[in-house]
Parts: C-alpha cells; sequence; structure tokens
C-alpha cells in the first residue's frame, strides 16, 4: 500500500482530539505531519492555521486537518490563504460534499462540537471522497478567483 500524505494541526481546545485523529489516520496508513500545538497549553490559533496552510500553498500536503474547539475560528483563519478552501464540519453529509463540491482541502472541527467517533468518521470522507468537478469546476475556480 502506498503511503498517503496528510498535515494536521490544533489549538489548545483541539489538542486531544488531534492526538485521536493522528492514531486513526495512522491506522489507515497515513503519515502524518503533525504542526501543533503539542500540549494543551493556551496557544493561538491563527498560527497553526498558518503553519498548515503554508506548507499545503507551497505543495507539500493536498490535504490538511485542524481542530480548535468548534472548528470555526480555524476555519476562519485557513480561509485568509490563497488557494485555501477550508469547511467548518459537524457531520459526515458536509464533510463529503465539501470535498465533492468545493473541493476543499482543509477540514476544520470543533472537539466541544463533535465526538471522536463522529470525527473520524469525518476524516475518512474528506480523505477519500475525490472532487467530481463538472459544474463545480467552475464554481471553484470562481472561488479562487476571490484570492486575487
Amino acid at each position: 500500500m502506498n503511503t498517503k500524505q496528510i498535515i494536521i494541526g490544533c489549538d489548545h481546545g483541539g489538542f486531544v482530539l488531534k492526538g485521536q485523529l493522528i492514531k486513526h489516520l495512522q491506522r489507515r496508513g497515513f503519515d502524518v505531519c503533525d504542526v501543533g500545538t503539542y500540549s494543551a497549553d493556551s496557544c493561538n490559533y491563527p498560527d497553526i492555521a498558518d503553519a498548515l496552510c503554508k506548507k499545503i500553498q507551497n505543495g507539500e500536503f493536498e490535504r490538511g486537518i485542524l481542530v480548535c474547539g468548534t472548528g470555526i475560528g480555524m476555519s476562519i483563519a485557513a480561509n485568509k490563504h490563497s488557494g485555501i478552501r477550508a469547511a467548518a464540519c459537524e457531520n459526515t453529509f458536509s464533510a463529503r460534499m465539501t470535498r465533492m463540491h468545493n473541493d476543499a482541502n482543509v477540514l476544520c472541527l470543533g472537539e466541544r462540537v463533535v465526538g471522536a467517533g463522529l470525527a473520524c468518521d469525518m476524516v475518512d470522507l474528506f480523505t477519500d471522497t475525490d472532487f467530481e468537478g463538472g459544474r463545480h469546476t467552475l464554481r471553484v475556480g470562481m472561488l479562487n478567483d476571490l484570492d486575487k
């Protein structure tokens, strides 16, 4: 089996869930790059989102996962980066559809919003679902044009 790669990061509010997701991803054969944080001590989520997004922007990784308390702060910070399409998801349907229709490259999750089981299911859908293309290609292109 070819090793798949993904990058992950969290702030203090997502520290526990990030650890659970790393173990889950590794069991599935992923090589996981962890950009922090590495403890439950308070930190600033924009710094973590920035570190992860820069590695996607420079082509080191195709997709990433960010975790905070709600997923919202991380998604706002991530979407400030050109070429990043980050989606805060709370259910499996959204995690699948954001890949199919939006070609999202960053999944944002909230440790205080979703349990580990649901989060693992969403991660599986996010990593295993391809962009559908077709009519959605135009729309994703329009999103990319907003970066300019």
